[in-house]
């Protein structure tokens, strides 16, 4: 495989592991405002860490994704 496709590929996995990390923080972004008011503190506090996490995680997956992107522009 050559370097160029290699590099489309990793491209590829990112964008979908980008949209899974999206729509998990969206989900639990939703739980919380819908649970504000009536969940136990725990559960909110968890899953408040948990989406900053996941946001987290969507920022170095972005970032690594444009590193790919600027390196297939050399290529």
């Amino acid at each position: 495989m050559a370097h160029i496709d290699k590099v489309k590929e990793e491209i590829g996995w990112l964008k979908v592991v980008f949209a899974i990390f999206l729509a998990t923080a969206l989900s639990l972004i939703a739980w919380l405002v819908e649970n504000y008011g009536t969940g136990q503190t725990l559960l909110l506090v968890v899953g408040g860490v948990a989406a900053f996490l996941v946001m987290l995680a969507i920022i170095w997956i972005n970032s690594v994704a444009k590193r790919k992107i600027n390196k297939l522009e050399e290529l």
